[in-house]
């Protein structure tokens, strides 16, 4: 597998360095700590809002630093999640007399990391939160969880709180509206091929070419179950009918649509499964009223999908709609 690398320890440095040099006038890298905060950061006046994971699911999380969204992001390396002493340098970097809140995908890794970064940062005076993120339905546990995973949907809760802070809310305030985004969030997804990572080489699982790997994790663990390659129109109805009817969702309601990228697949598939959803939800009397197609929560160079819903109402909505700048402008 060919990939633009030179030593695969430096992968992860190598890609935040340039992050930054690209954006100088709003993000800052902090070498010691492999971290990207906001160069304005930290502001006294807002919440400060802090999620990191392993690296490899770009352009989560190191690319949503910025206005409205994230105020920094803590990265380890490849599907590892970051040291607990990096995520509490982090906290201590960001922290503001509002408080920080952090934004945890529901991997067991990391929320060991982020557990023990907030048991320091609370020793040291900071008032500290913490978020878990757990909208994927693929699964009840997985290799790398203790109950459901944290993929894609954890866009839409750092919109919403990167808003919400934005305009000055408190601590208490960020939190109620993070859990609420994530209690209405759901998603699943699929691989059809594995992913490669950097200091590997070569794919991480095999996957037989006719073969597509059902409720696939970001990490390539197992999901429900491996089937046979089927027209798309199939393959996407089982995602979406695993979607809705797991919260459920039902006829009328406003939602937000998401057809994220894994990596691998071309856009024009991921508009293709889009249209696909769009009408099955449509039929079940589903109102898509936000729309988001594109790479949000990757697995490296896998070729998949996942596909996410948030019930609307007035105030997700209005927060979701707020003005954002990071270096990959989705909202």
């Amino acid at each position: 597998m060919k990939k633009f690398v030179n030593d695969p320890k430096n992968y992860v440095p190598e890609m935040l360095q340039g992050l930054a040099l690209a954006n100088p006038d709003s993000l800052r890298y902090v070498p010691e700590f492999n971290l990207i905060m906001r160069a304005d950061a930290p502001r006294q006046d807002k919440v400060s809002i802090v999620q990191g994971s392993g690296s490899g699911h770009e352009p989560a999380h190191a690319m949503t630093v910025g206005r409205g969204m994230l105020d920094a992001a803590c990265p380890g390396d490849v599907f590892s999640a970051p040291p607990a002493d990096y995520v509490y340098e982090t906290v201590k970097l960001v922290a503001s007399a509002k408080g920080v809140l952090l934004l945890v995908n529901n991997y067991t890794g990391d929320r060991m990391a982020f557990e023990m970064a907030e048991e320091l940062s609370e020793a040291d005076g900071v008032t500290v939160r913490t978020l878990y993120i757990d909208d994927d339905v693929s699964v009840q546990d997985s290799t790398y969880t203790v109950g459901r995973r944290g993929v894609a949907g954890n866009f839409f809760v750092m919109k919403a709180v990167g808003a919400a802070a934005e305009r000055g809310a408190d601590l208490d305030e960020v939190h109620r509206i993070g859990a609420k985004v994530n209690s209405v969030t759901r998603t699943m997804g699929m691989a059809l091929t594995a992913c490669t990572p950097p200091a590997k080489g070569s794919p991480l699982f095999d996957l037989p070419g006719d073969e597509v790997e059902m409720g696939v994790g970001i990490h390539g663990e197992p999901g429900r179950r491996r089937e046979k390659l089927r027209p798309a129109d199939a393959m996407v109805r089982e995602l979406v009918t695993a979607v809705v009817d797991d919260l459920p969702y039902t006829s009328g309601d406003g939602v937000a649509l998401m057809v994220n990228g894994l990596g691998g697949t071309p856009i024009g598939e991921l508009y293709l499964v889009y249209g696909l959803a769009h009408r099955q939800l449509t039929e079940r009397g589903i109102q898509i009223r936000r729309s988001y197609v594109g790479e949000y929560c990757t697995s490296l160079d896998m070729a998949g999908a996942s596909i996410t819903l948030v019930r609307l109402d007035d105030e997700i909505s209005d927060l979701l709609a707020a003005p954002a700048e990071i270096p990959v402008r989705f909202f």
